[in-house]
């Protein structure tokens, strides 16, 4: 079956892998769609800490398929089930997982990170995924190619959470990509009555504008601090969500806040770059909140095909290309042109 690899030490590249042998505790899911996050550009290019040496993945954290097979001792799933699958697995014992947190637990492992995902074709559910809670009924009708994006909804959920926003809040969001324009809908959707975005690109602008943002911020063209002080009379915003990866935008963010505001850390920074100078007496002197966030756990994918399936969140307005996982090469090629915004491959 065809499938993005990446070997940790020589590289990504697009070639076959065995159909995955299944255990008696295990299920073999057949991938109806795959996404292409940020974080597998990130491993294709770098790897990832968590691998080793040499170590050989199959990508692919955000997906949604049918069960193929069910292991002998695997008890209430059925051939034909569809499921999303949050991807982060705990190890089981430590506090976190014990409080349903497995994206924070210390020795997780994860789909697509350090154990093989599914931008292929058949990708196996271990035990412990099916034990946890991992596995999440998604109705058939939801398009696989939304349905996958339950993951990374799932992630805005838990940013929006993180940030506190509340009904006739003003937030603002750094960065009109892919999770940038979720947190403005979930934003939205939790009662916020202004929801700016900050983005350099023109065309992402716009983007962020057809899914609920009252505002578009281009940089360059005007100060973000003097927008603010103007449109909120000097009282400044109730939460700002950094969804981009930028050093300058998390330390700049704190003179933005209203007093009581809170400041989310929502995208981390590329290795070496995550020691930001943060003003504390304006922490102090404002009590502000500053956060952040990584992942979403099984209650927060839960909540996001709740949201997907109701028809409260619309997640095909952040998909750009849908591609057939035959042609996952040049799916690679255009998320890694960046001109898309989210690339879906279909296993249909």
């Amino acid at each position: 079956m065809i499938a993005a690899k990446y070997t940790q030490g020589k590289g990504f590249e697009v070639g076959d892998a065995p159909l995955p042998c299944m255990g008696e505790d295990e299920i073999l899911l057949r991938v109806e769609a795959a996404a292409i996050c940020g974080t597998d550009l990130k491993i294709a290019q770098h790897g990832h800490r968590k691998l080793r040496d040499g170590q050989t993945i199959i990508l692919g954290h955000e997906f949604v398929g049918r069960v193929e097979k069910v292991g002998r001792r695997v008890k209430g799933y059925d051939a034909g089930m569809r499921m999303g699958v949050a991807p982060n697995i705990g190890c089981g014992r430590c506090e976190m997982c014990g409080r349903g947190l497995t994206n924070m637990c210390p020795d997780y492992s994860a789909f697509g990170i350090d154990r093989d995902g599914a931008q292929t074709e058949y990708v196996k559910i271990p035990a412990a995924a099916i034990e946890q809670g991992n596995l999440v009924p998604i109705g058939s009708s939801v398009p696989a190619t939304q349905a996958c994006l339950a993951e990374p909804l799932s992630c805005a959920i838990s940013g929006v959470r993180a940030a506190q926003v509340k009904a006739g809040d003003c937030v603002i969001v750094f960065g009109a990509g892919p999770m940038g324009l979720l947190n403005v809908m979930v934003a939205g959707s939790a009662g916020a009555s202004r929801v700016v975005v900050v983005d350099p690109n023109s065309r992402r602008l716009e983007a962020a504008r057809k899914v609920g943002a009252t505002d578009a911020i281009d940089p360059a063209k005007c100060a973000v601090k003097d927008w603010v002080t103007r449109e909120t009379k000097g009282r400044g915003v109730d939460a700002v969500i950094a969804a981009a990866p930028s050093p300058k935008v998390q330390q700049d963010a704190l003179e933005l806040l209203a007093p009581f505001g809170r400041l989310c850390l929502f995208a981390g920074l590329p290795r070496g770059q995550g020691c930001v100078e943060l003003d504390t007496n304006a922490i102090h002197y404002k009590q502000l909140i500053v956060t952040g966030m990584t992942g979403g756990s099984p209650a927060d994918y839960r909540q996001a095909v709740g949201m997907i399936e109701s028809g409260r969140i619309d997640v095909s307005k952040v998909i750009s290309d849908v591609l057939p996982i035959g042609e996952v090469k040049r799916a690679y090629e255009r998320a890694m042109s960046g001109q898309g915004m989210k690339i879906v491959m279909s296993g249909e």
